[in-house]
């Protein structure tokens, strides 16, 4: 028997002297920025355009567009069964946390925490169990209760008394867009999240976050040329301050121009009806490196490392964990 899973949260800075430790998840995308010979150049570069993006939102009382300052920590999630694991804490989940520095008066402004989400047991899902279903099979599916212990456990997290005494609102989650969906503009438009759109259809990554708690709505703020997904699980216009909003914004647009150029940093903008693609050929490149193909790669590497450090050693208690939490 066990009792309960127990959470511990660590934080680092995400500044241009920032080394990817040992532990952390090298298909996490900051982590990808954060190695090889452009190294510091990368994340100056990006803490820049973050910087940039954020106070072309925060325009007001800001007349030279320098007066914020983001700040980023990355957050990492770490779980234990019962007090012990067999090696240490399981690594689970990074997410990102903004902090806005106001240089005018000196103040220093929580932001959200969520933004960018990478797990384990996400690229478990996606990178080891739904290739080996869909291998003998003429079309797609997915397994049965795909994604409910992934939810489960980010639920369990979400609620936890580590969770809440770290932070006082509820994660917002910004990605991008899916390729395989259409988007259609509708008239609501938001100071600061700008244009929403709307879909006809969930994507697949909707459907999984949905299961985590999260709902979905996508904006294309001020100056974007593609809309963002927000996933949330309160009321995302009402919950969050506007330089809260803006700070999301700024970081995962400027994240997503790196990762996705050819959506987000297309030369034309998103029209009324709109399906995104990474084929797209008229797009710019910023000068900040990043390698794609060994981000794709490395996620079924570290999805194996999850079956084999995760989901098979604890497989009994897991099942039995999640068929008594419903949440």
């Amino acid at each position: 028997m066990y009792n309960e899973f127990s959470f511990t949260i660590k934080s680092i800075d995400f500044d241009e002297n920032y080394r990817p430790a040992d532990s952390t998840r090298i298909t996490t995308n900051f982590a990808n920025l954060a190695r090889g010979s452009h190294r510091q150049e990368n994340l100056r570069n990006t803490l820049r355009m973050i910087d940039n993006r954020f106070n072309a939102l925060a325009h007001w009382d800001n007349p030279k567009g320098d007066r914020y300052t983001v700040e980023l920590e990355i957050i990492s999630v770490e779980m234990n069964i019962d007090g012990a694991s067999r090696s240490g804490a399981l690594p689970l989940i990074e997410i990102l946390k903004t902090n806005i520095i106001d240089r005018k008066t000196g103040e220093r402004i929580e932001g959200i925490v969520g933004n960018n989400f990478s797990s384990y047991v996400r690229d478990y899902d996606f990178s080891v169990l739904l290739p080996e279903h869909n291998k003998d099979q003429s079309g797609f599916s997915t397994p049965e209760n795909f994604g409910d212990l992934h939810g489960k456990l980010f639920k369990c997290f979400v609620n936890s008394s580590a969770y809440q005494e770290h932070f006082a609102k509820q994660p917002v989650i910004c990605l991008s867009v899916s390729s395989s969906k259409t988007y259609h503009r509708t008239e609501n438009q938001h100071p600061v999240l700008g244009v929403e759109y709307q879909q006809d259809e969930c994507s697949l990554t909707d459907e999984y976050f949905r299961k985590m708690g999260l709902k979905v709505r996508y904006f294309m703020p001020p100056n974007s040329v593609a809309p963002l997904a927000f996933y949330f699980s309160g009321e995302l216009l009402g919950d969050y301050t506007n330089l809260e909003l803006i700070s999301t914004i700024a970081t995962m647009d400027t994240f997503q121009k790196i990762y996705r150029p050819e959506i987000y940093n297309a030369n034309s903008a998103a029209g009324t009806s709109y399906q995104p693609s990474l084929k797209h050929q008229d797009y710019s490149l910023t000068r900040i490196v990043y390698d794609r193909e060994e981000r794709s790669r490395l996620a079924k590497k570290q999805g194996k490392f999850a079956e084999e450090q995760f989901i098979k050693p604890y497989q009994a208690v897991l099942q039995q964990w999640s068929a008594t939490h419903a949440f």
